[in-house]
């Protein structure tokens, strides 16, 4: 007779949940999305869908989408990295959505935005880099749903 013990990882991603990055990263970018139209809705009705050209004028229903996308897919890159490094806790999880925001805020909105909003010649295009506060709270903000959102989903 032989005695085997499994021991139920999830696999895929490192470990993370691609389906609860990318149900957090959508709500997150939701939660987030109201917090920008409430204090600058240009940057979603300009800034954000510019980046494909989709505007001008001005569509917050394009922003929306664009911004809503771009939140599930760095979601999914969210749980390949909480599940790369173990993240198993609520807490942990939480904490590392904050710093993912934070890193986001820094990388992606303050560097690349503007960069990019500039080569399609936005009227939208903020100076670089853009380190701008409100920004940084939105971010954080997507971060904290983030990681709140993908450890109740994915059971952690």
């Amino acid at each position: 007779m032989s005695t085997t013990t499994e021991n139920a990882r999830p696999t895929g991603l490192a470990g993370g949940s691609w389906q609860a990055g990318t149900v957090g990263g959508i709500v997150g970018a939701a939660v987030m999305a109201v917090l920008v139209l409430a204090m600058n809705t240009p940057t979603l009705a300009v800034a954000i869908p510019s980046l494909y050209g989709l505007a001008p004028p001005a569509s917050a229903g394009a922003g929306l989408f664009v911004h809503i996308s771009h939140g599930a897919v760095l979601g999914v890159v969210f749980a390949a990295l909480a599940g790369a490094a173990g993240l198993d806790s609520t807490g942990k999880l939480v904490g590392a959505g904050v710093g993912w925001g934070v890193v986001t805020w820094a990388v992606l909105a303050a560097l690349v935005m503007p960069v990019w909003l500039g080569a399609v010649g936005s009227p939208a295009s903020p100076p670089l880099p853009n380190f701008a506060p409100p920004s940084l709270l939105w971010h954080v903000v997507y971060g904290l749903v983030l990681g709140g959102v993908y450890a109740g989903v994915a059971g952690r």
